[in-house]
């Protein structure tokens, strides 16, 4: 009996205990209803003074939920001090720091994510709206959140991208100017004058309207000696979308044939010219039996 009387004097002094605590916890519950209210009424605060600037929205919500840690975390602890008043804030900060290591290696990825989706968000390169390729990953920035950034693509698929990836990897930003270069290879016959060729080609890139022909001035070069023909590498700047790449590419090409077509230049095709070592013999079909 004796096991019994240890077991129940300690749940005695333990409900005990916890009566004596209900003041306190009383007042600490109180103390998390207002940090509740506090930390709507500094995000409301936080995102009215912001909504004023140029900051993108994406920076604005991420200094809306700091605040709002910011404020959880004094009425936490201060919660906490009232439940448990041995405890300090100095205490506290040791604690955490003490967990912050186990909790980092738990989650050190979920970290390294939320860090770089906070370096990320600062960068003025890389907005949401523009055009990005990132480890064959390529479409345009729908969402950039604090641990992810949603890329959708041009099919209308949406990967879903952890920021630690765009921020160990180099990020091509295919929107970051208005305009971006475009190159085609034309071929024409070698019986070809390459002077003629150069004029009618460049004349057939000028008249198209989706070339950008202010400062960026359009370039032909007789590239190489190829096996069917001279190459001509053709280059232009247009606009810097996919779609506007596509379409650009679509007007140039149809330009380019239509112009050497009526100034009767030849886009050749590979030619083969078969050689045998020596004469094939002739040989007859042999008749069929009855056949005369």
């Amino acid at each position: 009996m004796e096991p019994v009387r240890i077991m129940w004097r300690q749940v005695t002094e333990m409900a005990r205990d916890t009566i004596a605590l209900l003041p306190q916890i009383a007042v600490a519950v109180v103390v998390l209803v207002l940090t509740w209210a506090l930390a709507a009424l500094g995000r409301s605060l936080v995102n009215r003074a912001l909504s004023r600037t140029k900051l993108r929205r994406s920076l604005q919500d991420l200094f809306i939920l700091l605040t709002s840690i910011l404020i959880w975390v004094f009425g936490i602890m201060i919660a906490a001090v009232i439940v448990f008043p041995g405890l300090t804030p100095a205490s506290i900060l040791a604690g955490l720091g003490i967990g912050s290591v186990a909790i980092g290696f738990a989650f050190k990825d979920v970290f390294e994510n939320f860090l770089a989706g906070i370096i990320i968000l600062f960068r003025r390169e890389m907005r949401m709206g523009d055009h990005i390729e990132c480890e064959g990953i390529e479409g345009k920035v729908a969402h950039i959140a604090i641990r992810e950034s949603h890329i959708r693509q041009t099919d209308g698929q949406l990967v879903i991208v952890p920021n630690a990836m765009l921020f160990k990897n180099p990020v091509y930003v295919r929107t970051d100017q208005d305009h971006r270069r475009q190159t085609i290879i034309c071929g024409v016959a070698y019986d070809v004058d390459v002077d003629e060729a150069r004029s009618v080609i460049t004349k057939a890139v000028e008249s198209c309207e989706t070339v950008e022909q202010g400062d960026h001035p359009i370039q032909i070069f007789a590239q190489e000696f190829a096996a069917s023909s001279i190459n001509f590498e053709v280059t232009w700047w247009t606009g810097s979308t996919p779609v506007e790449q596509r379409r650009s590419k679509d007007e140039v090409v149809t330009a380019v044939k239509r112009g050497l077509d009526d100034a009767g230049l030849e886009i050749p095709f590979p030619y083969r010219t078969l050689t045998f070592k020596e004469p094939l013999p002739l040989t007859r079909p042999r008749k069929e039996d009855g056949e005369d």
